[in-house]
Formats: C-alpha cells, sequence, structure tokens
C-alpha cells in the first residue's frame, strides 16, 4: 500500500426501476463521500433486480457509451472519488446474452478499469433457482488497477468461490468483491469465504452487498463487509440500505504481511 485512505461500501436493495435505483445510488455514495471516503464501490445488479431477467437487456449499453455509464463518470468527478460500479449490464458479443461488468471510475471520471464476471452463478433449492448463463456472458480476464492509494483487484459475487482467480492477480493491496448473495448461500458461506480470500491474500478486502426483500420477490443476504488482511473485520452492515465507511491502514498491510510472510512463502 501506498497511503492510508478511507474506503465505502454501498448496500442497496435495488427494484426494478432503473431510475430509482440510479438515484438511491447516488443518494448513498453522496454520503459516503460526505464522511470522507475516497474510494466507493456500490453492489452487484445495483442498477436493476428485476423479476423478468430479459429485463436487464433494455438497459443495456455499449462499453463506453450510455446515459448511465455518462452518470457515473459524472457522479466521480462532482465527488472527486474512484467509483466502483458494482455491475452493470453491457451488451455482449452476441445478442442474446449480456455481460455481467464492474465499471471503475477514476476522480476524474475517466473509466479505468473493466471487469467482466467470469464465474456465472448456478443454484437451484426448491423453488429457488437461478441460471446466468442463460443470459450472461461470462468474461475471461483477471483485472487489477492502480489507484493514488495502491493496487486494487476486482472479482463479482460468485467468484469468491474460486481462489485461484485471486490467486492470479498481482499482488494487490485492496480486494473488491460486489455481491447479490442468495440467503441460503449467504447464511453459509458468505463470511468465511470473504475472510478467506482477505487472509489468504493477505489483504484488504470490501465487499458491497444487496441485502433485503426486493421487488421482485427475490431476497438476497446483505452482510456489506470490510476486512483488513487478517480477516478481522473493520465494519459491517448486516440488511437493508446503508453504507459502511473504514479507512486503511498502512501500518497494518504491513504488520500482517511481516509478522506471518505467506505471501513470500507460495511455491505453486
Amino acid at each position: 500500500m501506498l497511503a492510508d485512505f478511507k474506503v465505502a461500501g454501498v448496500q442497496m436493495v435495488s427494484g426494478e426501476d432503473l431510475e430509482q435505483n440510479l438515484k438511491r445510488a447516488e443518494y448513498w455514495v453522496t454520503q459516503a463521500a460526505e464522511q470522507g471516503a475516497k474510494l466507493i464501490a456500490l453492489p452487484e445488479y445495483f442498477t436493476l433486480l428485476h423479476h423478468d431477467e430479459r429485463a436487464k437487456f433494455e438497459i443495456a449499453e455499449a462499453y463506453g457509451d450510455g446515459p448511465i455509464q455518462q452518470r457515473l463518470a459524472s457522479l466521480a468527478r462532482k465527488l472527486n472519488i474512484w467509483l466502483v460500479a458494482g455491475s452493470l449490464p453491457l451488451k455482449g458479443r452476441q445478442n442474446d446474452h449480456v455481460t455481467n461488468t464492474t465499471l471503475v471510475f477514476d476522480s476524474e471520471g475517466l473509466c479505468v478499469a473493466r471487469y467482466d464476471k467470469i464465474h456465472l452463478f448456478s443454484f437451484q433449492k426448491g423453488e429457488e433457482c437461478y441460471n446466468e448463463s442463460a443470459s450472461i456472458e461470462a468474461g475471461t480476464q483477471p483485472v487489477c488497477f492502480d489507484t493514488p492509494w495502491g493496487r486494487v483487484g476486482l472479482g463479482i459475487c460468485y467468484d469468491l468461490r474460486f481462489p485461484e482467480l485471486f490467486r492470479g492477480l498481482d499482488n494487490v493491496d485492496l480486494l473488491i468483491v460486489p455481491s447479490a448473495f442468495t440467503v441460503p448461500t449467504g447464511r453459509a458461506h458468505w463470511e468465511v469465504l470473504l475472510k478467506a480470500r482477505a487472509v489468504e491474500n493477505q489483504c484488504f478486502l470490501l465487499a458491497p452487498a444487496q441485502g433485503g426483500h426486493h421487488e421482485s420477490g427475490r431476497k438476497t443476504w446483505g452482510h456489506t463487509m470490510t476486512l483488513d488482511p487478517w480477516g478481522e473485520k473493520l465494519a459491517e452492515l448486516e440488511t437493508g440500505e446503508g453504507i459502511i465507511v473504514a479507512e486503511l491502514r498502512v501500518s497494518r498491510f504491513v504488520e500482517v504481511r511481516q509478522q506471518l510472510p505467506s505471501w513470500l512463502h507460495r511455491r505453486l
């Protein structure tokens, strides 16, 4: 890490109205900026969580062009922050698929990173069933980006279950994993997976999440949190909309890596 800085995670309960979701996102990002956060991350699907899985095609934009991306860039520039835009649908190579994409905007409103979700979620328990690959095109490339404070790696939700993705990143200081975990999987695995990724990579971790009962009928686990490189919680919001703000300290990062230098002991 290059310097101490404050980060914030936004927890949302996104609905079926794009404009309302964007307004809520802007409100919470502004609140976090007013508390001194320099890097702020939104959750997965912050733009839309709809009962009709095809609804995301109606709002999908081409990369680098569209009112949603322009609005996010303007917000980052206005607040002088780095904005990690959870995930939003972008047009894919195939007409019947979109990507589930995190975009990162710097404090000048420039898009400095794009990550397309690599691992696509599939789950079935009773009547609760999800199959992202039916409408989402998988990404292929892990992504890191550099900030004035350190190096950041990206993942989205289901990616958490694949440690090799994060191990393959270039020695990051912070992992950001926007998510929308289901309640059954969240209750069983959310916290243990987050802690594992932070501990094994000896870095800070920020996981902004969807958390509540959605207009679409879906329920998400929430528990937005920030962890330090030892796996200790710095902040957590269990359910409902809101923000968490935490200061990431260089001294803590260095302390953990010096006391137990497992990052340097890798052999495979």
